[in-house]
Formats: structure tokens, C-alpha cells, sequence
């Protein structure tokens, strides 16, 4: 991360603030003395809160987020968009939209038209249509382009915003506010260095000011990208062996599962019905059919009813004396 010094602020005319009837009594901290009715801002203090922006942007950066560098002076314009494309990430440079961030889902619809125009270039759609049409979806291009060219690859919410002149950008520092999005911001002595989360009191209408401090906030921004892909690989590695650890605790598990599952007629599983195992479904068998099994004992007598018979036999004996009797007299009167 590249340390700015006192030196080089000194060098880049940072130290220079507004005339002192156009101060803001809030900014009276970071002043260090008034010379020829201009106030002289104290270097040490700009030093020092500088590293603690290039901290934050150094972490936020790390975490895959997005910085988004704003600013849209003339003095900003080219400082801005340079040091944001050094780094890699989103600027703004042209001007603040109203509901940049706040209604970004509409924003959004306008770099889709951008791209797509760019699409009707490439393949070849732009033949097909008339010269008229052509230049005016040429000139629509180039209007986009302009105000959302900086975020033309910006699919979400930044994680923070680095603007210069917060008095001037105040659209995108209320914005951010609302959103709950962090904000450095370089702050002159007409500025209320409130307003943004990490002040770094600065002439912000001196260009090398300006190139200085967002070169030291891209490098930061760049540092912190790196880590992220360092990041990222290691947890896309991690990802792997905790997806492999899994799939092996699985096989043991279902290995561990299969060993549990005995044969039936070696025992039963101990979560089929309550029981405890198939021995004592087979012990208890016995036992309900133990009753089954006495039952012809108990039928015996009814099966020895039969042998009775033979004793009403002898009852139907007299009957035959009777009928021979019967016949006899009529065997006797012949």
C-alpha cells in the first residue's frame, strides 16, 4: 500500500483551503493557521486520516466489494476515471444521476439499453437498418456511454464510495447515507466533514491534489482485489474438501449402516417395531403357539365321543325282541 507523506501533499498544494469568510466552523479541527486571508490546512492531519481511508478501502476491497470513485468537477474528471481504471473498479465522472444508488434497478435498464446497442453493432443489425436510424442510436450510444460508462459493468451496489468535493457530489454522499453505504471523501475548508464517514481534509480543486490522493486510494483498491482472488481460490479449494469430507462421511456412514443390517434369521433390526431383535419375535412364536399345539389334547375327549356308541347299541337291542315278538304270533297262528 503506498504511503503518501507530508512532502508530497505539501509539493501537490494540498495544504491550500477556501478564503476564510467561506469556511465551514465545522472544519476548524483540521486547519492549521490563516495566511493572507486564506486558510492553511494542517498536512499531518491529512496524512494520517488518509491511511486510515486506505485501510478501509484496502478491506473493503478484499472482500469482493465494489469502491466506486465520484467525481464530476472538471478538475476531478480525468484524475478519477484514471485512477479508477488503474484499479479496476466503477467511477463516475460525467454527473450524478439522481437515484444512482437508490434507484439503481432503473439505472440498470439504461446500461442494458447501452449494451444492447452495442450488440446491434456487432452483429450486424446495424446494416439493416437506415442511415437515420443508425446515427440516431449512434448518438443514443454515445450519450450513455458518457453518463454510464464508468458503471457499465457494475451489477450491484457498491461497498463504498470515494468522492471528491463532498459539498459538489452531495447527491451521491445523501444517496450513499441513505443506503447505509460507507463514504470517503476529500473535504476543503468550505466542507462538512460530517457528512462522510472518513474525511481526508485536502484542496480538492487542485488537480495533482487529486491525482495523489485517489492514486494512493487506487492502490489500496488494487492491493485489496488481489486478496479477494486469493480469497476465492482458497475458498473454492476449501469447498472442494469439505465436499469431499462429506461424500466420505457419507460412504462411511451407509458402509456403517449396511454392517448394522443383519440376516433376519441372525437377528432382527433393532428399529423394526420396538423389538430388539428377531430372537425374540422367534421366542415368542413358541410361545403363542404352545396353545395352538395343546388343542387336539384338549379335543381328545370330544374325540373319544364316537366310541360311545357301542353303548347305545345295546339300547336298541329290546327293540327286536319286540318286533320278533311281534311276528312270532303270527308265526304261531299259521
Amino acid at each position: 500500500m503506498a504511503n503518501v507523506t507530508v512532502e508530497a501533499l505539501l509539493e501537490s498544494g494540498a495544504h491550500f483551503g477556501h478564503l476564510t469568510r467561506r469556511w465551514n466552523p465545522k472544519m476548524r479541527k483540521f486547519i492549521y493557521t490563516e495566511r493572507n486571508g486564506i486558510h492553511i490546512i494542517d498536512l499531518r492531519k491529512t496524512q494520517l486520516l488518509l491511511e486510515v481511508a486506505q485501510d478501509v478501502a484496502n478491506e473493503v476491497a478484499s472482500m469482493g466489494k465494489t469502491v466506486l470513485f465520484v467525481g464530476t468537477k472538471n478538475q476531478a474528471k480525468e484524475p478519477i476515471s484514471t485512477q479508477a481504471t488503474f484499479c479496476g473498479t466503477n467511477y463516475v465522472s460525467d454527473r450524478w444521476l439522481g437515484g444512482m444508488l437508490t434507484n439503481f434497478t432503473t439505472i440498470r435498464k439504461s446500461i442494458k439499453r447501452l449494451a444492447a446497442i452495442d450488440k446491434m453493432e456487432i452483429d450486424g443489425t446495424f446494416d439493416k437498418i437506415t442511415k437515420k436510424e443508425r446515427l440516431m442510436r449512434n448518438r443514443e450510444r454515445e450519450k450513455l456511454r458518457r453518463v454510464f460508462g464508468g458503471i457499465e459493468n457494475m451489477t450491484r451496489l457498491p461497498g463504498m464510495l470515494f468522492v471528491v468535493d463532498v459539498k459538489k457530489e452531495h447527491l451521491a454522499v445523501k444517496e450513499a447515507k441513505t443506503l447505509g453505504i460507507p463514504v470517503i471523501g476529500i473535504v476543503d475548508t468550505n466542507s462538512d466533514p460530517d457528512l462522510v464517514d472518513y474525511p481526508i481534509p485536502a484542496n480538492d480543486d487542485s488537480i495533482k491534489t487529486i491525482e495523489l490522493i485517489a492514486g494512493a486510494i487506487a492502490a489500496s483498491v488494487l492491493e485489496g482485489r488481489e486478496v479477494a482472488k486469493i480469497r476465492a481460490v482458497e475458498s473454492g479449494l476449501s469447498g472442494e474438501l469439505s465436499e469431499k469430507e462429506e461424500t466420505d462421511g457419507a460412504d462411511r456412514k451407509d458402509q456403517r449402516r449396511m454392517r448394522g443390517r443383519r440376516n433376519p434369521n441372525e437377528g432382527g433390526d433393532r428399529q423394526g417395531g420396538g423389538d430388539r431383535g428377531g430372537n425374540n419375535d422367534r421366542n415368542r412364536r413358541p410361545r403363542t403357539d404352545a396353545p395352538r399345539a395343546a388343542a387336539p389334547v384338549a379335543a381328545a375327549p370330544v374325540a373319544a365321543a364316537p366310541a360311545a356308541a357301542p353303548v347305545a347299541a345295546p339300547a336298541a337291542a329290546p327293540a327286536a325282541p319286540v318286533e320278533v315278538a311281534s311276528v312270532a304270533p303270527e308265526a304261531a297262528a299259521e
